[in-house]
C-alpha cells in the first residue's frame, strides 16, 4: 500500500490522544472515522478538535475555509463496523495489554484485508499485539508524541512480524502528516520512553525522600538541563495512571528493580489524582488547564 493512496483511516479512542491523531489526519485530507465506546465520547473528541481548531482561526494561523473542510472529514462513531472500508487503522486506547488485546482481535475481523493495523501505545509489545491478528505482517507501532498537533515527533516500532512494506507505508504516512519519524526495535519502552520514564520516576522518588520541593524539582529540571518542562509538569501532562502503566511495563519486562515504580506514584493513581485530566495531579490546575497550585504537601 502506498501512503500516497491513504483516503480513509479509524482511529480508535477519542481522547486526547485520539483526537489529536484525528485532527492531524484530517488536516493533510485524510478522511477519519473516531470511535468511542459512545457515540457521545466520539463526538466530544469531535468538539475538543473544533475548539482548537478555532483558536487557530482566532489567531490567523487557518482560515475559516480550511477549518470546515478539516472537521467534515472527522466522523464521529460508536460502530466499530464503520471501520471496514478503512485503510489503516490506529489503536489509542488506555495502556493496557488485556484492552489492546481485545480490540485488535476485534478490528482485525472487521478491517479489509489489505488495511493495517497501528497501535499508539506507548510501552506494550508490537510483536504480542500482532500475534493475536490474523495480519501481524500488516501490525505497527505507531506512537505520537502528546500533544500531538504540537509535537513533530512519531516514534515507529517494528514487531517481529512487521514487514518491510508496511514499516515505509506508514513512515511516509507520518511524514504526509508533517511529522519526524525515529525508528526503535520492539522492547520494553521502545526510545523515548525507555529514557523519559526512568527520569520522571526519579523525580518522584527524590520527592518522596524529601530531597526538594516539587518546584525547586521542576525548576532545577527546566533551567539546569534545559528541559521546556519539570519532571511533575510532564507527568501531570502525560497522565499518572499512563506514567504508571509504563514503568511497570520496564519493571515487570526488564526484570530490574531499577525500574520500580516510587510507591508516591502508585499512591496518587491510587487515589484517583491523574493529572491534568483530573484536575489533580502533582499539582491542582482550574477548568481552563492553568496551574494554581500544589495537590498536596510531600
Amino acid at each position: 500500500m502506498n501512503a500516497a493512496k491513504i483516503r480513509t483511516i479509524g482511529v480508535v479512542g477519542a481522547g486526547q490522544m485520539g483526537a489529536g491523531i484525528a485532527q492531524v489526519a484530517a488536516s493533510v485530507g485524510v478522511r477519519v472515522y473516531l470511535l468511542d465506546t459512545t457515540l457521545s465520547g466520539a463526538q466530544q473528541g469531535k468538539e475538543k478538535i473544533a475548539a482548537l481548531v478555532g483558536k487557530q482561526v482566532e489567531k490567523g494561523k487557518l482560515d475559516a475555509a480550511s477549518q470546515e473542510a478539516l472537521l467534515s472529514l472527522i466522523l464521529p462513531t460508536s460502530e466499530p463496523g464503520d471501520f471496514s472500508n478503512v485503510d489503516v487503522a490506529i489503536e489509542a486506547a488506555v495502556e493496557s495489554l488485556e484492552i489492546k488485546l481485545g480490540l485488535f482481535r476485534q478490528l482485525d475481523a472487521i478491517l479489509p484485508p489489505e488495511a493495517l493495523l497501528a497501535s499508539n501505545t506507548s510501552s506494550i509489545s508490537i510483536t504480542k499485539l500482532a500475534a493475536a491478528t490474523s495480519r501481524p505482517d500488516r501490525t505497527i507501532g505507531m506512537h505520537f508524541m502528546n500533544p500531538v498537533p504540537l509535537m513533530k515527533l512519531i516514534e515507529i516500532v517494528r514487531g517481529v512480524q512487521t514487514s518491510l512494506t508496511t514499516y515505509e507505508t506508514i513512515r511516509d504516512l507520518a511524514l504526509r502528516f508533517g511529522k519526524t519519524v525515529i525508528t526503535s526495535k520492539d522492547q520494553p519502552g521502545f526510545l523515548v520512553n525507555r529514557i523519559l520514564v526512568p527520569f520522571l520516576n526519579e523525580a518522584c522518588f527524590a520527592l518522596q525522600e524529601g530531597l526538594g520541593t516539587m518546584e525547586d524539582i521542576d525548576q532545577g529540571a527546566r533551567l539546569g538541563l534545559n528541559h521546556p518542562m519539570g519532571p511533575f509538569e510532564l507527568a501531570d501532562l502525560i497522565g499518572l495512571d499512563t506514567l504508571l502503566a509504563i514503568a511497570e511495563v520496564l519493571h515487570r519486562e526488564m526484570g530490574d528493580d531499577k525500574y520500580r515504580p516510587a510507591t508516591l506514584l502508585r499512591n496518587l493513581v491510587a487515589a484517583q489524582w491523574l493529572g491534568r485530566k483530573t484536575n489533580r495531579g502533582f499539582y491542582v490546575y482550574d477548568d481552563k488547564g492553568q496551574r494554581i497550585g500544589r495537590a498536596f504537601e510531600p
